[in-house]
């Protein structure tokens, strides 16, 4: 698997909404823990697990022939890995506060609704993340039976379990293990834009199911970013009326997050919001 490649997010940016307190450790830790997963045999506990898409594991992948390449959904060829991101301080998995990666439901493919003894739903306009785990040491071949755990804001900009008015709610986070394919998909809704932040997703790649609902050891953190025309058309739908003003204020190219480059990064989106969107993205580990 190649080597990591860590982003430089700037420290002095007044809009640290998505700077986890373990940020500085996940991000010195991420290769070492890389290097132990390879160590350690990760790579045979990949082969021939599966199922899902939405993309998650730095870890492992499957056997494949070294001629074998894979594409973005741009057609571009993925040749290096996506890079390491925070996971800002609503991660719940653990490391900030709560921990949803132990308890009974999280492995979902619909994350729209709240689980387990919560309850509640993340209304706002429809969307399927896709996402597809590809080795770049390996030409592209796909990472069978990683596992990505994915959360992100809802409809007004809150992190459930953490926001004002959403702290009894679990919605919009969710687990999927990747099929032998490397893919898998999550049933979701499009995400607001909050002050200071272009719109986002966060997800978490594990070395296997087991090992992401145990709340073990991360591969890889990073972020989606979603294309400002994709998101033109969600926030001109009802109840996403003060995403409007907060996206006018920022850009990919000022993000703290996405400024230092954001070409891995950027899904493609298809469809529309009255008959649900699709952002698909290619992630290279």
């Amino acid at each position: 698997m190649a080597q990591e490649r860590t982003r430089n997010v700037i420290e002095e940016d007044p809009h640290d909404h998505d700077r986890g307190l373990s940020f500085g450790i996940d991000r010195l830790m991420s290769r070492r823990r890389a290097l132990q997963f390879l160590a350690v045999g990760g790579l045979t506990a990949l082969v021939g697990c599966g199922s899902s898409d939405d993309s998650a594991s730095a870890g492992g992948s499957t056997p494949a022939p070294a001629a074998t390449t894979s594409s973005t959904d741009s057609g571009t060829t993925v040749t290096e890995e996506i890079p390491e991101e925070t996971g800002g301080p609503f991660p719940a998995d653990g490391s900030n506060g709560p921990n949803v990666l132990t308890e009974s439901g999280i492995v979902r493919q619909n994350i729209t609704t709240s689980f387990g003894s919560l309850s509640g739903t993340a209304e706002g306009a429809p969307l399927t993340i896709a996402m597809t785990i590809l080795d770049v040491q390996k030409g592209g071949a796909p990472v069978a039976g990683a596992a990505v755990y994915v959360w992100q804001c809802d409809r007004q900009g809150g992190y459930s379990l953490y926001s004002q008015g959403v702290i009894d709610q679990n919605y919009l986070r969710g687990v999927q293990e990747a099929d032998a394919a490397g893919r898998l998909s999550f049933t979701s809704i499009f995400p607001a834009a909050y002050s200071g932040r272009w719109p986002h997703i966060h997800f978490e790649v594990y070395s296997s199911l087991a090992e992401a609902t145990a709340g073990g050891s991360k591969l890889m953190t990073s972020q989606i970013a979603l294309p400002e025309d994709a998101c033109n058309q969600a926030f001109a739908t009802a109840g996403y009326e003060q995403s409007v003003p907060n996206i006018a204020q920022t850009s990919l190219d000022t993000d703290n997050v996405f400024r230092d480059g954001y070409s891995t990064q950027i899904g493609t989106v298809t469809g529309s919001p009255e008959t649900g969107m699709t952002v698909r993205l290619k992630v290279g580990v």
